[in-house]
């Protein structure tokens, strides 16, 4: 399969990597004058934990290919879109014109209703998933991250078309586990406030590398995604449906803050998930927050400690 990766981001990174190795034609696309930029190769640490439960440490540098222009016309089967959420929408925007042929893999956070966030891009020619790796790169260009053994799929109350089952196969074929999740836009929403629960924490800190090991800050990240919960359940998203990604809130704090401080301290996996995000400038989760906060707010629902995080989100000159 050609594939190409929609920039190239630490999740575009690690994916297409992964893709290549299992003998997918991986190119990345990037803005005019960034290749010069990026170099023709990546520096990779990652902690691949697909055949490993502890992971495999890869220490490489990755030789890659980008273009700069995408006519209309190009052969790619598959474009994968791994974008911040606050940049989606002008991504696809740019992208409804020049799928070609092409699935396009919507990869990523979506807050908004997921076939509003896409814009112009045709429904039908859509996969959505989501990716099970993280990570960050340092100053000196190079990703430390970890990629996990599964990735998140999904549909929207339909049974996965052709287009969506091909691009399941071509990251099984990467040594990828699929999960599936037939309510996938109550997952995306869940797994947004769960992120914004921990972003709140790690903001408040500096980064998202200082909550690695503190239970204190792990248990009101814990009680910062209990709260938004609420939210979810205004936004008419049936918890029920979502018992797995919610049991973290919803257990007693006392074990499972210490619980995760003990595995964010002791096990890679687990360290690196945050470890990996030391920018103290990262904009993704002030993003998160800010809209977060907003639909609360919105919504009539109240989120002390969200709301208590405000300072560390809110944009210069910023009023009430």
């Amino acid at each position: 399969m050609k594939i190409l990766m929609f920039g190239r981001g630490v999740i575009a990174t690690v994916y297409g990597w992964a893709l290549q190795q299992a003998g997918h034609d991986v190119e990345f696309y990037v803005r005019p004058g960034r290749a010069a930029t990026y170099g023709d190769t990546v520096d990779l640490d990652l902690l691949d934990a697909r055949r490993r439960v502890w992971g495999r440490r890869v220490v490489e540098r990755w030789p890659v290919r980008y273009r700069e222009v995408l006519e209309p016309d190009h052969d790619f089967d598959l474009i994968v879109l791994s974008v911040p959420h606050h940049r989606l929408a002008g991504a696809a925007d740019f992208l409804a014109p020049r799928i070609g042929r092409a699935t396009v893999l919507v990869f990523g956070n979506i807050w908004t209703e997921p076939q509003a966030a896409i814009g112009a891009l045709p429904v039908d020619r859509i996969a959505w998933g989501f990716p099970q790796a993280g990570g960050g790169f340092g100053a000196d260009g190079g990703l430390r991250g970890a990629l996990l053994p599964s990735v998140v799929f999904g549909t929207l109350g339909q049974p996965p078309t052709d287009r969506e089952q091909a691009v399941r196969q071509a990251f099984r074929a990467a040594g990828l586990r699929i999960k599936e999740q037939p309510d996938f836009r109550g997952w995306l929403w869940v797994h947004f406030v769960s992120d914004a629960g921990l972003f709140s924490q790690g903001l408040r800190r500096g980064s998202l590398s200082k909550l690695a090991g503190a239970a204190g800050d792990l248990r009101e990240a814990l009680l910062a995604g209990r709260e938004l919960l609420a939210v979810l359940r205004a936004r008419g998203v049936d918890l029920r449906r979502h018992r797995g990604g919610v049991l973290l809130f919803r257990a007693p704090t006392w074990l499972t803050a210490p619980a995760l401080a003990w595995l964010t301290a002791h096990v890679p996996l687990a360290r690196v998930s945050l470890t990996a995000h030391s920018d103290p400038d990262a904009e993704e989760p002030r993003e998160v927050c800010r809209d977060t906060l907003a639909e609360a707010r919105r919504l009539g629902v109240s989120v002390p400690r969200l709301e208590a995080a405000e300072p560390h989100f809110t944009r210069e000159g910023d009023t009430e």
